[in-house]
Order: structure tokens, then C-alpha cells, then sequence
């Protein structure tokens, strides 16, 4: 706030010093046209009503005695000196605000930057099933620049702006009330057709802002997918849709910024025609009615031509607000978004699973159908329970709830007799090591990468969970070895690779309870043995929810529960479930398992 309170301090005297550099004009001009008489004894302050007289006086008082000292052109001098020193110092004033609200300008932008990506982490993931990536993306770069660029750049003008005009009027009465009263007739219909051209903007910046997250988020899903829209040939297609997105938001952009443009010469304009009006009634008072001096009226015109800027900038920065106001409510939208998965007021504090996962009649949907109905299950400590069936069955929704990324409607899921809904998120995932069918690798070194498992491991603790994973063979060859960055995704490695670079995360993670969520779907049959390897490696001593698709990698788990369409219709071992010759059986040999 000292950044603010700095701005609004050195704002005031540019205010100031902005009127009495005007002010101190009248003088000068009044000794050099010989328009008035000569004040010879020195003036007496008698009181705030006979201010404005007293200061002329004195003035007048204090150049005719230094003229007669020292000579009219040394007094010229002096009166220049003086003027030069008035703006110079109205200018600094003006960078000593400009400076101080930069720091706050791009720190409100930090901050609001920061708050936004913070809650798009917290964010559930049913938020971002419903919306674009690229919308949110776009809020965060886009929608707060348009803040800054509005809203912060408006932070210049609250202060300066009025102030100046506030002073300079001031000073505009004390030198005539009739003719600023008149000046005053022409400002409030400035104002209103200024405003009328301004009303629409809200509204097309809106759909531009709603546009350009919409082409983003072509970008985000194009650059993804490149492997698939080039395989099928649709580079034509989403160009064409890319194209489409962009025109759309340029003929916005066109039309906004169009009659944003218009505020500025339609304020000068409006500026200049009040200004010669002031010059066909004004100079109808210095020559005609002889009520107004000639050196008075010539700062009077400077005083009126004063107010033009800041009102100029007040009329751009209105335009500037409603694009702000739009933007702001798109990014208020996220920052006030309400997470519903959140860890209780008071959580039970939970940092060891010691006896069971026990999953009570639960029922979810993701949105009208349920996936799971009535579900139930147990999970001993140091057992291995794994979740098959058909696609659609819910196995993969048991991750989701048990991790607690989606809440259950009905029912109760209990680590160690505790709902998992009333411990801390963070202990609760601190519990489980999750390995998903798609690695999720960032684009960063093998050893960053690592440390997202546990941020204090050393070099040791890393090499020692690429070994139990069995991916320590590849990486020690790798150039820079585990300093050696994978590119986008990981792209710089094959599949079966950067499985078990996330299989060697998880085991750094040292999790009591893990959950594979089809982690070796998406292998070939040579790396599915070595993934498979170094999974078991990492379930040993471990609970375990294994979700498979291949049934070859769960034939040694404790409890097999066979799914379909939400519940439970088969479960046993391996050898239990061949003998019932059922659902299980016929995935088995669909697979043409032995």
C-alpha cells in the first residue's frame, strides 16, 4: 500500500503545480502589456476573501520593486526561472507518481496471475471436463494483461487526472466566475455523447475475450494431437477451423478498438470547440466590457487547454474500463469458482494406513447416469485387489474417488475406519502413489521430474527408485544421465520408458498404498514385461488397487473383483474365478490368455 499512498502524494502536487504554473503566467504577462498600475507599497493580508487580490498584488508589488533594482530584463529572466522551475518541478512530480505506480501495477498483476494459476491447481477436475483448457489459459495470459491494460492503467488517472482538473478550475473561478460557468454548460453534453459511443464495448469484448480462448484452445488440442491430424490427413480441417476462430475474433478486435480510438479525437475535438467558444465570449469581455484583463484571459485559455489532457485520459480510460470490466469478470469467474473437493475445517490428522481401505455402498455419476452403484469393498493392508471388466464397467472411477479427485454421492469410502472425506487432501494423497495409463512427464530433466515424488531426495534416493523400477538400465545411458531433460511429455522416450520413469516416481514417493490405473495398457509386449517387473517390485510390502485392462498382469492378486456396469458381479483369485467359468473366463480367453 506505501506504493499507492506515494502515488496519490506526489499526484497531488502535480495537481498543483499544474495550476500554478498557469497561474504564475498572469503576473508576468501584466508587468510586460503595462496593463495595470504599478503597486508601490507593499500589500496587507486582510483575510481568505481578499486572497486572490492580495497575491496579484504582492506579485505586482514584489516585480516592480525588483525591476527597479535590477532592470526589466533581469526581472523577464527571474519570471522565466521561475515558470521553467514550476513546470519542471509539475514533471518530476508526475515521474515520482508514474514511478511508484509501477511497482503497484505489475504487482496487482503478479498477485492476480498468481492467485489464478494457485485455484486452477486447486480446481477440481470436473471444472476443467467442462471447460477448455484454451479458455483458461487465456484467462490467465490474456483476460489479466486486458486488467492491467485497464483497470491498473485507470489507477494513473483516479488521482492525477481530477485532481488537476479540481485545482485548475479552482483557479479558473478565481480568476473569472462568469466565464467558467459558462466553460461548464459545454462539459456535461462532452460527457454524454462521449459515454453513448462507449456503451457497446462491454458486450464486444466480451465475445472477443470468449473467441480468443476458443482459438487457444484449438492451439492446446492441435499441438496434442498432432500425431492424429496429420495420420488422417485434417490439417486442412482445423486450419480451416483455426481460420474461422481468428477472422471472427479480428472483425471484434476491429470494431472495438475502432470506437475505442474515437475517444480521443471526439474529447479533443469537443475540447477545441469549447475552447473557441471561450475565445468569442471571453474576448468579448477583454475588449468589449473591459471585465477581464488580457494577460488573465491568455492564462485562462492555457487553464482550459490544462483541462483538455486529463480529460482526454479520463475518456480513454472509460473506454478502457468497460474492456477491463470484461476481462475482470472472466477471471473472477475462476478466482470465485467454488471447490467443492476441499479438506475439512477441523481433519482428522492421518500420516500411516495401519489396517484397511474399506469402500461402503457407494454410488457416483459423472453426470446423469451413475457409473457406480452400491458398490462396496475391502482392501486389507499389504494386499493386492485388482478391478477388471469392459470399458465403461467404473474401474477407472475407483481411482478418481479413492484419491478423492471426484467426491461420491452416496456412501463411504474409509481409510483405517476414517472417511477419507474428513482428513487433510494433502495427507490423504501424501497415502497413495497413483501410475495412470498416460505418463505424465513435464518437460524437465529426469531428475526434476523425480522430484516431484519428494522434493528432498538426493541423487542416491533417486538412482535407487529408477533401479526398482527397472528404468535405471536406460536412463545411466542416457548422455547427461538423470540430468538429462525428455522434452515435451517425454517425448525424447519411448512408451514403455516413461512408464517407468512415473513407476520409479511413485516408488520415490514411498506411498503405503498404491493405485495402477491400467499402467501397462498402452505398452508392447516387451516393455509390458519390464513395466510389469518393476511393478511388482514396487507392490512388494505395499496395498495395492490395481485397475487392469490386461488381465496377464494381475493372475497373482490377492482378490480379482470382476465389474460391469457399476457393481460387482464376480470376485476371487485367479484359479477361483477360472473354475467358475463366467465373465472372468470369457475375458480371459477373449485375451487368449493361458
Amino acid at each position: 500500500m506505501g506504493y499507492a499512498y506515494l502515488n496519490v502524494f506526489f499526484n497531488i502536487l502535480y495537481a498543483l503545480f499544474s495550476a500554478l504554473s498557469f497561474v504564475a503566467l498572469i503576473p508576468m504577462m501584466t508587468v510586460l502589456f503595462g496593463e495595470s498600475e504599478p503597486v508601490t507599497e507593499k500589500p496587507i493580508y486582510t483575510g481568505i476573501g481578499n486572497a486572490k487580490n492580495y497575491l496579484e498584488n504582492y506579485m505586482s508589488f514584489f516585480i516592480n520593486e525588483y525591476s527597479a533594482q535590477n532592470g526589466a530584463e533581469n526581472t523577464l529572466m527571474i519570471m522565466v526561472s521561475l515558470i521553467i522551475a514550476l513546470f519542471l518541478l509539475k514533471n518530476l512530480f508526475n515521474y515520482w507518481a508514474m514511478y511508484f505506480i509501477t511497482f503497484l501495477r505489475n504487482g496487482v498483476l503478479k498477485d492476480i496471475r498468481n492467485a489464478m494459476y494457485k485455484k486452477s491447481l486447486e480446481l477440481p477436475l470436473s471444472f476443467f471436463s467442462e471447460k477448455r483448457k484454451g479458455d483458461v489459459i487465456s484467462r490467465i495470459t490474456a483476460d489479466v494483461l486486458e486488467i492491467q491494460h485497464s483497470f491498473l492503467s485507470i489507477l494513473e488517472v483516479l488521482v492525477r487526472e481530477p485532481l488537476t482538473i479540481v485545482f485548475t478550475i479552482i483557479a479558473m473561478f478565481a480568476i473569472s466566475v462568469k466565464l467558467t460557468i459558462f466553460v461548464f454548460i459545454f462539459i456535461p453534453i462532452a460527457g454524454t455523447i462521449i459515454s453513448l459511443v462507449g456503451k457497446s464495448l462491454k458486450k464486444s469484448s466480451q465475445k472477443a475475450s470468449q473467441e480468443q480462448g476458443y482459438f487457444l484452445s484449438i492451439i492446446e488440442e492441435s499441438l496434442a494431437g498432432l500425431k492424429v491430424i496429420k495420420s488422417f490427413n485434417a490439417e486442412q480441417k482445423f486450419n480451416r477451423k483455426f481460420q474461422e476462430s481468428t477472422e471472427t475474433f479480428n472483425d471484434l478486435n476491429n470494431k472495438i478498438l475502432n470506437r475505442q480510438n474515437l475517444s480521443s479525437p471526439m474529447s479533443e475535438f469537443l475540447g477545441i470547440v469549447t475552447i473557441a467558444v471561450l475565445l468569442v465570449f471571453g474576448g468579448k469581455m477583454v475588449l468589449a466590457d473591459h471585465t477581464l484583463s488580457a494577460a488573465s484571459f491568455i492564462a485562462y485559455i492555457g487553464m482550459a487547454y490544462n483541462i483538455l489532457t486529463p480529460a482526454k485520459a479520463m475518456s480513454k480510460a472509460s473506454y478502457a474500463l468497460k474492456r477491463g470490466n470484461a476481462a475482470a469478470e472472466r477471471v473472477l469467474e475462476i478466482l470465485e469458482e467454488e471447490n467443492p473437493i476441499t479438506s475439512p475445517a477441523n481433519p482428522i490428522v492421518k500420516d500411516s494406513f495401519d489396517i484397511e481401505i474399506s469402500i461402503k455402498n457407494i454410488s457416483f455419476k459423472y453426470e446423469e447416469d451413475y457409473v457406480l452403484k452400491d458398490f462396496s469393498l475391502t482392501i486389507p493392508k499389504g494386499k493386492t485387489v485388482a478391478l477388471v471388466g469392459q470399458s465403461g464397467s467404473g474401474k477407472s472411477t475407483m481411482a478418481n474417488l479413492l484419491t478423492r479427485f471426484w467426491d461420491i454421492n452416496e456412501g463411504i469410502i474409509e481409510i483405517d475406519r476414517k472417511d477419507i472425506r474428513s482428513m487433510d487432501l494433502h495427507q490423504l494423497r501424501h497415502l497413495i502413489g497413483l501410475v495412470t495409463q498416460d505418463s505424465i512427464l513435464f518437460n524437465d530433466t529426469i531428475k526434476n521430474n523425480m522430484l516431484i515424488g519428494s522434493e528432498s531426495a538426493s541423487d542416491e534416493q533417486i538412482i535407487e527408485a529408477l533401479k526398482v523400477a527397472n528404468a535405471y538400465e536406460f536412463v545411466k545411458d542416457l548422455p547427461q544421465g538423470i540430468h538429462t531433460n525428455i522434452g515435451d511429455s517425454g517425448s525424447k522416450l519411448s512408451g514403455g520408458q516413461k512408464q517407468r520413469l512415473s513407476i520409479a516416481r511413485a516408488v520415490l514417493k514411498n506411498s503405503p498404498i498404491m493405485v495402477l490405473d491400467e499402467a501397462t495398457s498402452a505398452l508392447d509386449t516387451e516393455s509390458e514385461k519390464l513395466v510389469q517387473i518393476a511393478l511388482e517390485n514396487m507392490m512388494k510390502n505395499r496395498t495395492s488397487l490395481v485397475i487392469a485392462h490386461r488381465l496377464s498382469t494381475i493372475q497373482n492378486a490377492d482378490l480379482i473383483v470382476v465389474m460391469q456396469k457399476g457393481s460387482i458381479i464376480e470376485q476371487g483369485t485367479h484359479e477361483e474365478l477360472m473354475k467358475l467359468n463366467g465373465t472372468y473366463t470369457k475375458l480371459v480367453s477373449l485375451q487368449s490368455f493361458e
